[in-house]
Order: structure tokens, then sequence, then C-alpha cells
């Protein structure tokens, strides 16, 4: 196996077992992700998808753009690691719905019986880092690792 070989494999590896660590926190552990969770989850499958593609294809470019699906769920995290520790504010929109066409009775109890999932709160930490500095840090990690890929190439 070539070194951009290995490379791909453990790229694609970290970003599938972070999805993996994701939903067994929510499927498993009952923890609900909010609206950035959910968006930092998007360029790990995409890095999963364009390892499968590298390894089968001319991988050079693809190995860039695997780095590029990593630099974005890392700079997710790193804008919601700011919201959870209050340095900047997060969307105003992060677990809303839309109204249209609900009576105000209606609205009401859909929102008493929605879960609240707020994207400034931390549900879980390990050394002081929440789940979404851990996927920043990862996330440059693999990015890291894709580059390599992309040089080997």
């Amino acid at each position: 196996m070539t070194a951009q070989r290995t490379f791909i494999l453990l790229a694609a590896a970290g970003s599938a077992l972070t999805l993996a660590m994701a939903f067994g926190f929510q499927h498993i552990g009952g923890m609900a992700p909010c609206k950035l969770c959910l968006w930092q989850r998007w360029p790990h499958a995409a890095a999963v998808v364009i390892g499968a593609l590298a390894l089968a294809l001319p991988a050079r470019i693809l190995c860039w753009f695997g780095a590029l699906a990593a630099l974005s769920t890392a700079a997710v995290g790193g804008y919601h690691t700011g919201v959870e520790r209050g340095w900047w504010e997060g969307p105003a929109t992060c677990t809303s719905s839309g109204a249209s066409g609900m009576s105000a009775d209606d609205l009401f109890d859909q929102i008493m019986a929605a879960p609240v999932i707020r994207c400034d709160e931390v549900p879980w930490e390990l050394f002081t880092l929440s789940m979404a500095s851990w996927n920043m840090i990862l996330s440059l990690l693999l990015a890291g690792i894709w580059v390599q890929a992309a040089r080997k190439g």
C-alpha cells in the first residue's frame, strides 16, 4: 500500500469514526444535537465519500477537497466553541421552525412540546473541552493528514 493510500484511509476513517461517535452520543447517550452540531457532521460525511473516491480514482485533487472538508468542519467547530463560551452569539434560528398556517394555540403547544436544544450550552466535555472543541482539534489533524496525502500523490 502506498503512503498516499494510507493517509487517505487514515483521514477518511477519522471522519467516519467522528461521525460514529456523534451518532453514538445522540442515539445511545441521548444527547440531541443542536443546529451547529449537525452542521459539523456534513463535512465529515463528505470526507468519507471523498476518501472512497480518492481510493478509486486519481487522488491528488480529491485529497485537497478532503482537506477542505476537514477545515470546514473545524471552522464550524471553532465557531460553535465560541458560541458555547459566550465569545459571540450563535444563530438566532438554532432550533426554530416555521409556523405558517398554525393557530396560536397549536403553535404554543408545539413550542411547549419541543425539546430545547441550545447551541450555547455544553452537554458534555472532556478536559474542559466540549464536543465542538474536540471536533475542531481532530478536524485540524485530519486536514493535516489530507494535505500529506495530497503531497504524496
